[in-house]
């Protein structure tokens, strides 16, 4: 953990966390829009390489000694795609995650970023949202199945949920895991939190 004693991130989400559990250890995974880092701090703390990427620097600079997590300060919605063909990072990622966030226009290019078999775990908010609080904007909440329909397109659906939760805070999410071809313990699902 950073030596920084004033920052306290927020635990992981429970979807991450569960469904992260089928990594391997040493998994690379990038953390998409990772802002502090709950995630990149957890999967890392559990094995895997993480790229935490975000355009917060200030964030970013919270996991500078965290072992295990390298970081990227790029905008993701308005500047190159880091990437790219042209000399960018390497993708190929084990996992990428992602929770709280949604840029529709750059939304199919995550699955790009898996490795054959790798594992996309995405939480954000969905319409019915604004009934709640934020965001509000119908940019920022996805459709009902949304996820869920871009992802057949590409993967395959292990897990996927949409609806109302009430923890940590009252919000109307959609939650999705799926995989990319060549996974051959595909079918393997993590126990759920209220088995375990």
């Amino acid at each position: 953990m950073p030596s920084h004693s004033h920052f306290q991130p927020a635990p992981p989400s429970d979807w991450v966390v569960r469904f992260s559990g089928l990594l391997p250890r040493g998994a690379r995974v990038l953390d998409y829009a990772s802002g502090s880092g709950r995630h990149a701090r957890w999967l890392a703390g559990h094995g895997a390489h993480v790229l935490a990427v975000d355009r917060d620097a200030q964030a970013l600079a919270t996991l500078h000694d965290v072992t295990g997590v390298d970081t990227l300060c790029v905008d993701l919605e308005n500047g190159v795609w880091p990437w790219s063909a042209e000399g960018g990072e390497r993708a190929g990622f084990d996992a990428v995650v992602v929770t709280r966030y949604l840029f529709r226009p750059r939304l199919g290019w995550l699955a790009d970023l898996l490795r054959p078999g790798g594992m996309l775990i995405y939480e954000t908010f969905m319409a019915g949202n604004e009934r709640l609080g934020k965001p509000s904007s119908p940019d920022f909440l996805l459709h009902p199945d949304e996820l869920y329909d871009w992802a057949r397109g590409w993967g395959r659906v292990m897990a996927f949920e949409q609806g109302r939760v009430d923890r940590p805070s009252p919000a109307v999410v959609q939650r999705i895991c799926a995989i990319t071809a060549g996974d051959a313990d595909a079918g393997r699902l993590p126990p759920s939190s209220a088995s375990t």
